[in-house]
């Protein structure tokens, strides 16, 4: 069978179809990039936001339309939360929550009574190719989230924490490299709680990783603030860990973070991000905000504003509040009105784009490896644009004659200067011996 496989919201869900990617073609079938070219469509759907579960059923609509003899699955947060509104769109066979997600591919097996490929026509040890780059995989090593976050559905829809075991991970990771990845980040609903359910922690597991596998490169994704144990930044002793920690803030005001339910203060966040780069070479640090949460007064907003402004980030993911039902803060009073969610997201924007901007002219003229993605883009003239991203994910994009191929190669790189408007990136030059 040719399968389809898609998903819309977090790195988790990426990572996801990623390991049902494998499952398939390991029993056989074959995954193909196409819908129009599949016979099963399987959509991993997200709920973050109000704005999120309205693209899952646009998605699922699209889908169904574009391929009308396909039978469909959703599966994921939405699929969770409201099965049965999902289950009402045409052409919609199975919805599966999250709770059965992570046997998919064997219910489908059993249930449709897909044809499988005999356990032993499968060769030990065989590694897969997921559509697509083969630049950066994403390994899920936990779901679920303990925390109670005011503003965040996920919670609901990914129930508690679930770790998997050190051992399946690095031979994930061993398999992944096999297959040509060059580099692993590790994903989570709650990352920073991994092991809390078997006796382990996110340090053991980086621990394991390093020595027992040989992949260049490991990253960490999203991570709470309040997760890091003493002694944490260590780990980075190891070069083969990327020095990038996305540490989500959400907010400079003591009252709001409060009000949010986060569990540090902003002198706390501070503290920590001094430690970091006290203890990381080159450590690159990024986050998240949210612009006009409930009760957001005008100092709390400025509050916001200067610390940002105190600690600096390498990139801000902005996010303007909106409701979401079945979360503390949609019941919360003093909600902030539109226009001022707007100047207030505006001045963000502007402020994240100087940080950003000021950040990267500190690497113009610093030689740093990049791990190049591909395939390039060619251009009229002949050339080729390749973009890819330094250790502490910078993005970076050089200029190569055609025939030079660069996918998936980690190459020193001269970095020249700025391009984007405003600035989002390093160009740079590549002197190949």
């Amino acid at each position: 069978m040719k399968i389809a496989l898609t998903s819309i919201g977090c790195r988790l869900n990426e990572a996801e179809i990623a390991t049902w990617a494998r499952e398939f073609q390991l029993a056989g079938h074959e995954v193909v990039t196409a819908s129009a070219d599949a016979d099963i469509l399987i959509f991993n759907t997200c709920a973050v936001t109000t704005e999120a579960a309205r693209k899952s059923r646009q998605i699922v609509k699209r889908l169904h339309r574009n391929n009308p003899g396909a039978k469909l699955v959703a599966t994921g947060c939405y699929a969770t939360l409201e099965p049965e509104k999902l289950a009402r769109i045409m052409g919609v066979d199975l919805v599966l929550g999250n709770a059965d997600k992570d046997r998919l591919v064997s219910h489908l097996t059993g249930e449709w009574h897909l044809p499988t490929m005999p356990e032993l026509a499968t060769e030990p040890g065989a590694s897969y190719v997921y559509p697509g780059s083969r630049t950066r995989a994403f390994v899920k090593v936990q779901d679920g989230c303990r925390n109670r976050c005011t503003f965040c559905i996920v919670t609901v829809a990914r129930g508690e924490e679930r770790s998997r075991g050190v051992a399946a991970i690095v031979e994930e990771i061993n398999a992944l490299h096999q297959a040509g990845y060059q580099e692993a980040v590790l994903t989570g609903v709650h990352l920073g709680g991994y092991g809390s359910d078997i006796d382990e922690s996110l340090s053991s597991l980086v621990r394991a990783i390093l020595a027992d596998t040989d992949i260049p490169r490991l990253r960490l994704s999203s991570l709470e603030p309040w997760d890091l144990p003493e002694r944490f930044f260590e780990l980075w002793q190891n070069p083969r860990l990327m020095p990038h920690l996305h540490l989500p803030l959400q907010s400079g005001s003591d009252r709001i973070l409060r009000r949010m339910a986060r569990r540090y203060t902003a002198a706390a966040y501070a503290r920590l991000i001094a430690a970091a780069r006290a203890a990381i070479p080159d450590f690159n640090l990024t986050t998240d905000l949210i612009v006009g949460f409930p009760g957001e007064s005008e100092e709390a907003w400025a509050q916001t504003v200067a610390f940002v402004q105190r600690i600096g980030f390498g990139h801000i993911h902005i996010f303007t509040y909106s409701t979401r039902a079945g979360t503390a803060a949609a019941r919360m009073p003093n909600q902030v009105a539109g226009a001022v969610k707007r100047d207030r997201s505006r001045q963000l924007h502007a402020l994240a784009a100087r940080m950003k901007a000021q950040i990267l002219g500190r690497y113009v003229g610093a030689t740093r490896s990049v791990l190049w993605e591909g395939p390039g883009e060619k251009l009229p003239a002949g050339d080729v644009r390749w973009t890819g991203y330094t250790e502490n994910y910078l993005r970076v994009e050089t200029m190569t004659p055609a025939g030079l191929n660069l996918e998936n190669r980690i190459l020193p790189v001269r970095l020249t200067g700025l391009v984007g408007e405003p600035p989002d990136r390093l160009t740079g030059e590549i002197a190949l011996a």
